[in-house]
C-alpha cells in the first residue's frame, strides 16, 4: 500500500489504508474525527457528507484513493470556533432534535451557500431534499439556512469551507 496524500481541513494528511477504504472510515476510524456520521452506507441519507474540493460528498460510498490530492473538509473544519455562518444559525434557530445528521446537513447547507449566497425555497429543497432527518427538523433547517445567509451577508463568523 502507498501512502494517500490529501489536504484535510487545511493541513496536509497522509494515509496509509487500501485505496478502497471508504473516506468515512479512514476519517473516522483512522484519523480519529468522529464529527462525520455513519448513516446507511449507501449515500442515501447524507449523514456522512464533507465537502471534497468545495463539493458535498457521500463519504460512506468514496474510496480514499478517489481523493488523493484533493481538498476535504469536514464538520470540524468548517470553522475552528463553530462561528461558521451555518453553525452560528443552526444554533440560534435550535434545529438539532438527537443530533445525529446534523454535520451531514450542515455540510450539504455550507456548500449550497458557497454557491448560491441567498437560496430561494426551492434551492433550498432541491440541494437538502437528500438529507434524511428522522426527528423531522426539516422546517427548522430551511429557517436555519435562510437566516445563515443572512448572517453570510453580513459578513458574521468566519467562513474557512
Amino acid at each position: 500500500m502507498a501512502a494517500i496524500k490529501f489536504v484535510l481541513n487545511g493541513k496536509p494528511q497522509s494515509v496509509d489504508v487500501s485505496g478502497r477504504m471508504p473516506l468515512l472510515w479512514v476519517l473516522r476510524d483512522t484519523l480519529g474525527l468522529t464529527g462525520t456520521k455513519f448513516g446507511c452506507g449507501m449515500a442515501l441519507c447524507g449523514a456522512c457528507t464533507v465537502h471534497v474540493n468545495g463539493e458535498p460528498v457521500r463519504s460512506c460510498v468514496t474510496q480514499v484513493e478517489s481523493v488523493a490530492g484533493k481538498k476535504i473538509t469536514t464538520i470540524e473544519g468548517l470553522s475552528p470556533d463553530g462561528s461558521h455562518p451555518v453553525q452560528r444559525a443552526w444554533i440560534e434557530a435550535e434545529v438539532s432534535q438527537c443530533g445525529y445528521c446534523q454535520s451531514g446537513q450542515i455540510m450539504t447547507a455550507a456548500a449550497l451557500l458557497e454557491k448560491t449566497a441567498h437560496p430561494t425555497e426551492a434551492d433550498i429543497d432541491e440541494v437538502m431534499r437528500n438529507n434524511i432527518c428522522r426527528c423531522g427538523t426539516y422546517q427548522a433547517i430551511r429557517q436555519a439556512i435562510h437566516l445563515a445567509a443572512e448572517l453570510k451577508a453580513k459578513g458574521a463568523g468566519h467562513d474557512h469551507a
